[in-house]
């Protein structure tokens, strides 16, 4: 019987300790007021960097859904052996191995964690900062900074994403959903602001 106890305290502390995507990814006020701590840190990152609030949560929410330690699908041989996954990206930002140890480097932040929100937020802002500086992206431009982010600098400079419909269309979404989340933060920027 103590023994029951005793594991279901301590899964009820794991899992109190795992960090759990926002109820409505749809609306930013109500993600903010859910996840309080985030605002502040979106906000520093746009101090920071120069890049939007509104362009750095669609970038996010593009990426992982707000999904802490998401990773892309590992493949199935046979239907049912789970093989490498594609690729390194990892945390909010699916950041690649490379890309975050860049941001460490530059930016001299060795304790980043992807699944951090705040580390990740810096991080989406920080890349967007530099694909603005090196290629003239206007800040607001959510579309040609995602498409950027996905690509790499020189992938977009040699214009590797014309030929994927697929990552245009979702480039899109997020330009869509950045000018969204935009309106909604104008309704409740002054009360978030209150609280910061």
């Amino acid at each position: 019987m103590k023994i029951r106890v005793f594991v279901a305290i301590c899964l009820g502390m794991l899992s109190a300790c795992a960090t759990t995507p926002p109820k409505n990814t749809e609306d930013i006020c109500r993600i903010f007021q859910e996840k309080d701590d985030w605002y502040g840190s979106a906000l520093d990152s746009a101090r920071r960097w120069g890049i939007p609030i509104a362009v750095q949560m669609a970038i996010i929410h593009q990426e992982s859904r707000f999904v802490s330690d998401a990773r892309p699908p590992r493949p199935l041989i046979l239907g049912f052996i789970p093989w490498f996954r594609s690729s390194s990206a990892y945390g909010y930002p699916q950041a690649k191995d490379e890309a975050w140890a860049d941001y460490q480097a530059n930016t001299g932040a060795w304790w980043a964690s992807r699944e951090d929100f705040a580390d990740s937020t810096d991080f989406v802002a920080w890349y967007c900062a530099i694909s603005h500086r090196k290629l003239g992206i206007p800040v607001s431009d959510a579309n040609n900074l995602y498409l950027t982010y996905h690509e790499g600098h020189n992938g977009y400079k040699h214009n590797h994403h014309l030929a994927k419909q697929w990552l245009l269309t979702a480039a899109q979404k997020v330009h869509q959903r950045a000018l969204r989340y935009d309106a909604q933060l104008s309704t409740c920027r002054q009360e978030l602001d209150s609280k910061n």
